[in-house]
């Protein structure tokens, strides 16, 4: 069980914390007694993303600033007197990525270069930057440990790969406190549509659609629901004997196909069962789709004791509960491609 009070009096920044996996870690980290300043991209709607659906008591524990990870200034202000830094912002929307490329360099790349350079000028005490599966690309064996190669099968995992050399340049040439954690599929409450697991239960609980319209079925992905996600950033955050500028994998060694995880989906809503159909749009370029991430975590267990509690079945109930709620109450959420 992680350690309610590790992060009781610490100043903690964390980036992206406007989107799905950041929303969820800043609110742990203020359940946890932290000082958090949460970063939100900005923008002219007075929006701050998935904060907004925190508890008043929760955001107003928070300092909420706007700003950009692509302002170098702006991000040295942001972290000076921090103890931890999440780096969560980043361009995440693999399909945007063929469209978009510089888009991606500049946020993913550079704006992780400002984060590490802000962190080495005002001597932060550690930086957690989050990487992500993709940079595996296709498996060469399962399932995958930190050595395995890496490969650039979309933009989006190119600037992940530059943005996780990076890390370990600053590490290796001027000794800055920073570790990569590279959580595997994540998925739960408050997740864009534009990933399949939420645009599945979606489609599934909507009662005027007859057809679950989806890309490929066949790729294997590990599936951890976002609290499991949440848990192991608190457990590298404070972890004791980590390697400067190394990776972590996050994940629970078990993958399904898309078609699996679809029909687990409809047994646990229950009720007549559509079929699916299978859209040219909604897939990757032939030579860029991942057709299977399944990851080997030993190393980060041995390291900081982090296991996934929940199966894939208990997630997803979780996450169908979530999703009744929000069509129950006829709500209707944007997701921003800037959010983690």
């Amino acid at each position: 069980m992680p350690d309610e009070t590790q992060y009781r009096g610490l100043n903690v920044v964390v980036t992206g914390a406007d989107g799905f996996i950041g929303s969820h870690l800043t609110e742990a980290l203020v359940h946890r007694g932290a000082s958090v300043t949460a970063l939100c991209q900005y923008n002219s709607f007075g929006s701050q993303g998935w904060l907004d659906d925190l508890s008043d008591e929760a955001r107003n524990a928070l300092t909420i600033t706007a700003g950009d990870i692509r302002d170098p200034h702006f991000v040295s202000n942001l972290v000076d007197g921090a103890d931890i830094v999440f780096h969560l912002a980043a361009l995440i929307a693999i399909p945007y990525s063929y469209v978009s490329v510089q888009s991606y360099v500049d946020t993913n790349v550079t704006g992780t270069v400002n984060v590490l350079e802000a962190c080495r000028r005002c001597q932060v005490g550690r930086m957690v930057h989050t990487s992500t599966s993709e940079v595996y690309g296709t498996a060469q064996y399962t399932p995958i440990d930190e050595d395995h190669p890496l490969q650039a099968q979309s933009p989006y995992s190119a600037s992940k790969i530059g943005a996780d050399s990076m890390v370990d340049a600053y590490a290796r040439s001027f000794n800055t406190h920073a570790v990569i954690l590279r959580p595997f599929n994540t998925y739960g409450p408050r997740q864009s549509e534009r990933a399949v697991i939420p645009t599945t239960i979606r489609q599934v609980l909507q009662p005027d659609l007859a057809e679950i319209r989806l890309g490929d079925l066949s790729p294997v992905r590990d599936f951890n629901y976002v609290g499991d996600t949440v848990d192991a950033f608190l457990a590298v955050g404070t972890a004791d004997g980590l390697d400067w500028g190394k990776v972590y994998n996050a994940g629970s060694g078990t993958g399904i196909t898309i078609g699996e995880m679809v029909e687990r989906v409809q047994k646990i809503i229950g009720g007549p069962e559509k079929p699916v159909v299978t859209e040219q749009h909604r897939m990757r370029p032939a030579d860029s789709e991942v057709m299977a991430l399944i990851a080997q975590a030993e190393k980060f267990t041995a390291a900081t004791g982090w296991k996934p509690r929940e199966t894939i079945d208990s997630g997803l109930e979780k996450t169908i509960d979530w999703w009744r709620d929000v069509i129950d109450a006829g709500r209707q959420r944007r997701g921003s491609d800037y959010l983690v």
